[in-house]
């Protein structure tokens, strides 16, 4: 008798023997979860990760109980990037996140890039996490969350960048090449009813 991680009998029919087998089969397949963040590698750009679902599993004698994932280590992080251009974010513990397990072995593409062999045969495997941040449950949604425009901003909402049809609004510090705006004086003026005179451009180069 196969054993399939369910409680199987002599008894059991051909059908129930090939759908317990389907399950079990099922069950080994890896295809997406939340996560939550553990530790961040800013030099290697991986995650360990909690998979924030737990397991159901039934022993031998039929009994059913709840265990967790192992931490998966090692784990990329995806970063909006293209064009020579990426957008990163300071991650830190208790982030969560969507991890997604790759349909073959990637590890020889994760060190090498380009196109690879497998390094080992595996589909599917807890091994083959990549971790994409970002997830929200709603434990902690975004606060103050904008329907109108694309935001860059902290969680609060205090400090943001918004562009939205009608522009781009700045709240919060501006600091530019050292120059704080908003607190930045000049010198060399006198007070009184007149202007000063419009921006400069930069001189050809």
């Amino acid at each position: 008798m196969i054993d399939i991680g369910q409680r199987t009998t002599n008894k059991d029919t051909p059908d129930e023997f090939y759908r317990r087998l389907s399950d079990k089969i099922k069950n080994d397949i890896r295809v997406a979860m939340p996560g939550i963040i553990q530790s961040f590698d800013p030099a290697e750009q991986t995650v360990t990760v909690q998979p924030a679902i737990r397991e159901r599993i039934r022993d031998k004698d039929g009994n059913l109980s709840h265990v967790n994932l192992p931490l998966l280590v090692d784990v990329p992080v995806h970063w909006p990037r293209a064009g020579g251009l990426v957008l990163t974010f300071p991650i830190q513990p208790g982030d969560e996140c969507l991890l997604i397990f790759g349909d073959m072995c990637m590890d020889a593409h994760w060190s090498n890039g380009g196109i690879q062999n497998q390094a080992e045969k595996r589909r599917h495997d807890l091994s083959d996490a990549y971790a994409l941040v970002g997830l929200t449950s709603q434990h902690a949604p975004i606060a103050n969350y904008s329907t109108t425009a694309a935001e860059l901003r902290t969680e609060s909402g205090a400090v943001k960048i918004s562009v939205s049809a009608s522009g781009v609004n700045i709240t919060g510090g501006l600091t530019i090449d050292g120059v704080v705006f908003g607190s930045h004086e000049h010198g060399g003026v006198m007070t009184g009813g007149g202007k000063t005179g419009g921006p400069v451009n930069p001189p050809p180069s």
